[in-house]
């Protein structure tokens, strides 16, 4: 009954933030007026878009989404916008590590937004969504990777004797990368079954590599403000993604794996091990997913430095400087990441950014019986709290990625040696650096 109780207090605290955010937003407020937006898109991203019809309708406003692509498409397609001085929209998806190449193109949330609604997400989180001083986006939600695992292939007496035999040390969910790279190339039996997967190209293996390249002890830039990835500490980083390439512990098509490839893949009960985010642990558990009830999760392994991978960041909405309706725009985004809109997120294992809506999401899993969810908002707390780290905030880790990733993938398919690929993409960063000032 306490636990109820405590419970219906949260949800009407979300639900008196709704009714304030009416007040705010007279209905028919907006009437006739046509907001536009562009969206990332994606299966982890969707649930929240239909929610859209609402505000909808409570402001008498229309909103038309100009695009609703994966980040790195709508980040190239944003850019031309820039160049070609054709900023038309208001909204735009962002995240923290795109934000800071984006100049001037978005407004500062603090002078149209309350400070309510700031406040309502967490300090941390704002932190990181400012770039020179500027809250440039408010974000939605937080991400951490996280390893993810089919639990059957642990709990399997012969896997457990035939592994021992082999490896000399027991089969158990890994607690450092060399450990999931010889689970990976034990359990790999391809084409029908590998042993893990990553994304493969834009600056989703980008981020992967930088996470590995930390956890091994290495930095992104030296002390000299030049990039550093090409040491040791880099070539083991890369090597871990060579190696299980040149074993076939992974799928021959991961230099083209984005996010949804990793997360279906994971899903269609034909990979034992995934690092992957928080937004996909419900539908890795629901009846669309071969691998329903035998779903493990464990926080991220450690590198050889002793240091756990934890790439983070979040994504957020931005509103554009050359918004014709600012006021509009602002209420859109304020209903996008209200408690509601959290509350809808988090039930789908994405980490909230609001503390009200992350309590609200354990509570609420907590009466029903979720397990589940409750080990995922753990375990993702867990690692938001003691492992995350983001990209380094430049203007530049879009373009160093952009000259970075095509390099990483030559080494992984064997066109170029791990040394070869890293030396050759600092040199083209070190130019890009240069060339910047």
């Amino acid at each position: 009954m306490r636990l109820l109780s405590k419970l219906s207090t949260v949800l009407l605290a979300g639900a008196t933030a709704v009714t304030m955010f009416a007040g705010a937003s007279s209905a028919g407020e907006f009437d006739g007026y046509t907001l536009k937006v562009k969206l990332i898109g994606g299966a982890q991203y969707e649930p929240l878009y239909t929610r859209i019809p609402e505000w909808e309708a409570a402001t008498g406003a229309k909103v038309e989404i100009l695009s609703r692509k994966n980040h790195f498409e709508l980040d190239r397609e944003i850019k031309q916008d820039i160049a070609s001085g054709s900023i038309n929209w208001c909204v735009g998806s962002n995240h923290t590590s795109f934000a800071p190449q984006y100049g001037s193109l978005y407004i500062d949330l603090s002078v149209v937004l309350d400070e309510d609604v700031v406040g309502a997400i967490s300090e941390n989180v704002n932190n990181s969504s400012m770039v020179d001083g500027r809250l440039v986006q408010l974000a939605r939600h937080s991400d951490v990777s996280n390893l993810y695992y089919i639990k059957s292939l642990y709990e399997d007496e012969q896997n457990k004797a035939d592994f021992k035999a082999e490896y000399g040390y027991d089969l158990m969910p890994p607690e450092t990368w060399d450990q999931v790279k010889d689970q990976a190339i034990f359990f790999a039996d391809p084409p029908n079954f590998y042993g893990t997967q990553y994304v493969g190209k834009d600056e989703g293996i980008s981020g992967r590599f930088y996470e590995m390249l930390v956890a091994e002890g290495g930095t992104f830039f030296g002390t000299d403000g030049k990039v550093a990835f090409n040491s040791p500490e880099g070539v083991r980083a890369l090597e871990w993604f060579v190696d299980l390439y040149e074993a076939k512990a992974v799928p021959a098509g991961v230099p083209n794996y984005l996010w949804d490839e990793t997360g279906l893949g994971f899903a269609s009960g034909t990979v034992a091990l995934n690092l992957d985010w928080g937004g996909w642990a419900t539908f890795f558990n629901s009846a669309d997913s071969k691998i329903q009830g035998d779903v493990g999760l464990i926080r991220a392994p450690k590198g050889s430095s002793g240091k756990r991978t934890g790439w983070s960041g979040s994504h957020s909405f931005s509103i554009t400087e050359a918004c014709d309706n600012k006021k509009a725009a602002a209420s859109f985004v304020t209903f996008l990441t209200n408690f509601d809109s959290q509350l809808l997120e988090g039930r789908t294992g994405l980490l909230p950014t609001r503390p009200d809506a992350i309590a609200a999401v354990i509570e609420e899993s907590r009466a029903a019986g979720n397990d589940w969810l409750v080990e995922v908002f753990e375990t993702y707390g867990a690692s938001m709290a003691e492992d995350a780290f983001a990209v380094p905030s430049t203007p530049l880790w879009i373009p160093i990625s952009n000259e970075l990733f095509p390099e990483l993938q030559a080494a992984i398919v064997g066109e170029k040696t791990p040394q070869q690929a890293l030396d050759d993409a600092a040199a083209a960063a070190n130019q890009l650096i240069e060339d910047e000032g």
